[in-house]
């Protein structure tokens, strides 16, 4: 049947008998044209055989053709049901009573009233609904009696009303259905959307490694090759090849970071991504820009693809912020395998702890330090950071092995 919740924040209890009356059903479809009217031609095409039979003995019982025909015009008050559902439900349900009671046969009159008490539920009217019915079934066998003067004439109107309490129960399940299908609709929108949010923060996290990495090798390239221009020729030179090296390879793994953005059918080659082999190369690179970087590589075991890429990133972050803020001479690489994790410790003999100094804090505003955090924790790990005994930096990571070979 084609009704839909008008809303998503509906109102329990009488008060409910105002609705909004969206013309949207599930998930935010729009319901078809024709879909109000359903249930009010259904329900006149139904009672149309009661009016004839009223209206072929109107000479002798006139009131039962009224009724008739009252009861026929609520099929109307259907095309309201869901804007005021509550109120619908009375007022349908007061129009059907007298021809309920005064007709014979099978009771077509209940039909409208039918429609309305199982909408009355749909739409969060429930207290409306519930006692419509059970002010038929207390009203409705006295009214019976004495519009007909017969006993028995009061179990018609106690019928209607067990099966209204039978519709009720119906219009329960539907109700049921269509809150779990929004719950549903929503948890599948909020994990959506938190997978668009985890690899936006992705994506910036790799460009961040990369540009900030790479333009910062580039200036101090840059300086060192203006610096040695005229006295040393032959290092200003190594220092210009550094930078076209650089810079290819920061070029190419943007290329990567950025490739599986394109459309589908349109395939980018992805450089593959970093690993621990390619930390020697980096601790070059610092060392012909005059640090004296240490790398001591102790793991007995190869980590998984993701475990590289997150330490070669922290190692990279670390060396780059060494570079730019530190103003250290000596920096410590070391790799360790501890119990059931991988640890990275990356020491310097610089100014010491970011914050101690504004002049050291990022000038990014500590994104820095927020990445190499999130690349560890993802993983499971910890991200710490102290001071080097004797003045400095440490920072250390530590990233759980198994965790880091499942994912």
């Amino acid at each position: 049947m084609p009704w839909n919740p008008s809303a998503d924040a509906r109102p329990h209890g009488p008060s409910a008998g105002q609705s909004s009356g969206s013309d949207t059903g599930w998930g935010g479809r729009r319901r078809p044209p024709g879909a109000i009217w359903f249930p009010v031609v259904l329900s006149v095409l139904v009672q149309l055989p009661g009016v004839f039979i009223a209206a072929h003995f109107a000479a002798t019982d006139p009131w039962t053709l009224a009724a008739v025909l009252v009861a026929l015009a609520s099929s109307f008050l259907l095309l309201i049901g869901r804007r005021h559902p509550g109120a619908v439900v009375v007022a349908v349900a007061a129009l059907c009573i007298p021809a309920i009671a005064l007709t014979t046969g099978p009771p077509l009159a209940a039909v409208p009233l039918a429609f309305a008490v199982v909408g009355a539920v749909v739409r969060s009217a429930r207290a409306w609904a519930w006692w419509t019915v059970a002010g038929i079934a207390v009203v409705g066998p006295l009214g019976a009696y004495l519009l007909v003067g017969r006993p028995e004439a009061a179990i018609r109107p106690l019928i209607i009303a067990l099966v209204l309490t039978l519709l009720v129960g119906v219009g329960e399940a539907i109700r049921g259905r269509r809150e779990r299908y929004r719950e549903v609709s929503r948890q599948v929108a909020a994990r959506r959307e938190a997978a668009a949010e985890a690899e936006r923060l992705r994506i910036a996290r790799e460009l961040h490694d990369v540009l900030a990495h790479s333009l910062s090798q580039i200036s101090v390239q840059a300086g060192v090759g203006l610096h040695l221009f005229d006295s040393r020729p032959e290092k200003a030179r190594e220092s210009l090849e550094a930078i076209k090296s650089v810079s290819s390879q920061a070029l190419e793994e943007v290329r990567g970071v950025l490739g599986f953005l394109r459309t589908e059918g349109y395939p980018a080659a992805r450089a593959p991504e970093p690993d621990l082999a390619r930390v020697p190369v980096l601790v070059d690179t610092y060392r012909r820009a005059g640090l004296d970087v240490r790398y001591d590589d102790g793991l007995a075991s190869v980590p998984s693809a993701a475990a590289q890429l997150a330490l070669y990133r922290i190692v990279q972050e670390s060396l780059t912020n060494i570079g730019r803020h530190a103003q250290a001479t000596t920096v410590i690489i070391t790799l360790r395998e501890v119990g059931d994790e991988y640890v990275l410790t990356v020491a310097d003999d610089g100014r010491g702890v970011p914050g101690a100094d504004s002049a050291r804090t990022s000038v990014d505003g500590g994104k820095g330090m927020v990445g190499m955090r999130e690349r560890a924790e993802l993983l499971g790990g910890r991200f710490t950071t102290r001071e080097t005994e004797g003045g400095g930096l440490t920072i250390e990571a530590r990233i759980p092995r198994l965790r880091a070979e499942r994912a």
